[in-house]
């Protein structure tokens, strides 16, 4: 078989995958298991992989799975348990009387509180806590969605506490041989996926200091009475300004602490500087802008929630206190990452399975107390007994959060272990590369040197198939490397494209506008959504792919100058 046909053979899973997806509207409990048949089918068949690595790649890719869980589990279980204190409905209550301009309340409801909603939660819980308290205080619901999806960009590389990069790039390269490589260089695998994260962190600040004024603008153009885009720009210098209040301290984060805490500590310092600025006045216009009055919106823009904001306790909960949890998680988070004394004692529970069934390099492990999921759960019980005096909130919260769980774990248990069937399919009697090496070798031919121009677009297609960035990253991740390896450029940049691209992708991924939508009654019309997130995409897509462009051909970064330990 020549190398074009083996190519597609490679590429063939994921393409299935997203003809059962996006052609055929298959639900990805039904697509992934179709897509992970063929996967071990081409494995044996025409990689000629033993049957023992090709189990052996399965039972490492459920270990991942289970780690990827635990932290979704704890995400989740967090978010439900401060809704039943009432924490939640507390937290919502302390945006409403902010600005009566509709573009200043998107702008620190969506960006600055969902971007921080995402680095605690992430998988889609920001568009579903945004989108339902702006439709609560006035917002059309497809104006909500629209301004919900949006935030699914910058945030999202480090979203639940760095899932996509801890888990997506770390168990989606092949840690095993390429840290041997880094190591004979005079490197190690952390300084490599340091250096990762602090170009997913640059490459993102520079590309979404400019996302609240787009999303003003789209309000303004979609939403407003005269359809202007201009009425968006009207609010210039504050957007500008809430942009660059989490961006930065967004990009330094990533710098100096790591995958973990940016879209944290961004959007909780980016939140604090905005909401300050917009009680002062300080660059907020003064014509204030709102929507055509509601008996004159089009049916279109309806959904069917109606949201009570005094749905709370007969005790509502201080603004302080409420915000506790989200505060305690920062700081023990960013404790558990700086202290190693900590680090330490956290990183003593841990499971390990090396060389699985004698498979050399095949390996995975599990700290649940160390692992962000751990930590989410510690905080959540803390929250119980300080806000509710209760288990009755956390008992709520665990059933909500376990069949939550159960949805998201089936898909999961079919598309992880799938992923490392692809990155192991080196080892092989068939004498060929890897899945993601031959597939690189063909894709790079296609398109030399102008492939970082396309990197940020593949993770998008990830995203959009998956619904998820830390999927795409696990598909891709290799697959980027690979290329980036065989056009002698660096690995490092392409691998950060990757990441944003598969963050941006998320504004049109299926899954999460299905999910936006549900939370405000608007399902059924997420066409009409995808059209409009399809701007900021492409915008957000062009402007990575030039700065990806810049990077290796006009700074000429270089992995051998960016991977000195």
């Amino acid at each position: 078989m020549n190398d074009t046909l083996l190519a597609l053979a490679a590429f063939a899973p994921i393409v299935v995958a997203a003809i059962l997806l996006v052609g055929l509207n298959w639900p990805a409990k039904k697509a992934m298991p179709v897509a992970f048949g063929l996967t071990v089918a081409i494995a044996i068949g025409l990689w000629d992989m033993s049957t023992n690595r090709v189990v052996a790649s399965i039972l490492q890719g459920l270990g991942i799975t289970v780690a990827v869980l635990w932290i979704v589990f704890g995400a989740i279980f967090l978010l439900n348990t401060l809704k039943h204190t009432g924490a939640i409905t507390t937290i919502r209550n302390g945006f409403t009387n902010i600005s009566p301009d509709r573009r200043v309340q998107a702008i620190i409801i969506a960006w600055c509180f969902g971007s921080f909603i995402e680095g605690a939660s992430g998988f889609g819980t920001p568009a579903a806590i945004a989108a339902p308290l702006l439709v609560a205080i006035g917002f059309p619901a497809m104006a909500a969605v629209l301004m919900g999806m949006m935030i699914q960009s910058t945030p999202v590389s480090f979203g639940a506490v760095g899932t996509p990069i801890i888990v997506g790039v770390n168990k989606g390269l092949d840690t095993h041989n390429i840290g041997e490589a880094l190591i004979a260089n005079g490197s190690n695998w952390d300084a490599y996926l340091q250096h990762i994260t602090s170009s997913v962190a640059i490459i993102h600040a520079t590309v979404g200091v400019l996302m609240p004024v787009l999303m003003a603008m789209m309000l303004t153009r979609f939403f407003g009475k005269n359809k202007s885009w201009t009425e968006g720009l009207d609010i210039f210098p504050f957007a500008l300004f809430a942009g660059i209040a989490f961006t930065v301290p967004y990009a330094l984060t990533g710098v100096f602490l790591g995958p973990e805490f940016p879209s944290l500590i961004g959007g909780l310092i980016g939140l604090a500087l905005v909401v300050t600025a917009a009680k002062k006045g300080f660059l907020v216009p003064k014509t204030k802008w709102d929507f055509p009055a509601e008996n004159e919106w089009p049916v279109e823009w309806l959904g069917s929630l109606k949201m009570d904001l005094s749905e709370a306790k007969d005790k509502p909960l201080s603004l302080v206190l409420a915000w506790a949890p989200y505060v305690l998680l920062a700081v023990i988070l960013v404790a558990s990452r700086v202290s190693a004394d900590f680090k330490s004692m956290l990183l003593g529970v841990n499971l390990s399975f090396a060389n699985i069934l004698g498979e050399e390099g095949v390996s995975t492990s599990i700290q649940p107390l160390y692992l962000p999921g751990g930590i989410l759960v510690f905080v959540a019980l803390i929250a119980t007994f300080a806000q509710a005096r209760s288990i009755k909130p956390m008992a709520k919260a665990l059933g909500e959060s376990t069949k939550t769980l159960i949805g998201a774990g089936f898909v999961l248990v079919f598309t992880i272990p799938m992923v490392r069937i692809f990155i192991n399919s080196g080892v092989n009697g068939a004498d060929l590369a890897s899945m993601p090496v031959t597939t690189a070798n063909f894709a790079s031919g296609l398109v030399g040197d102008a492939f970082p121009m396309l990197s940020a677009a593949i993770g998008a297609l990830g995203a959009f198939i998956a619904g998820s960035n830390t999927v795409s990253n696990m598909m891709f991740s290799q697959f980027q490397f690979e290329v980036a390896q065989t056009l002698t450029i660096s690995s490092v940049v392409i691998v950060a494209l990757q990441a944003v691209g598969a963050a941006a992708g998320n504004m049109i991924a299926i899954h999460n506008v299905v999910a936006a939508s549900a939370t405000v009654g608007l399902l059924g019309r997420e066409g009409a959504t995808l059209r409009k997130t399809v701007l900021p995409t492409i915008y957000y897509l062009l402007f990575a792919g030039a700065l990806g462009m810049l990077a290796i051909y006009g700074l000429k970064m270089t992995d051998a100058l960016m991977l000195k330990p």
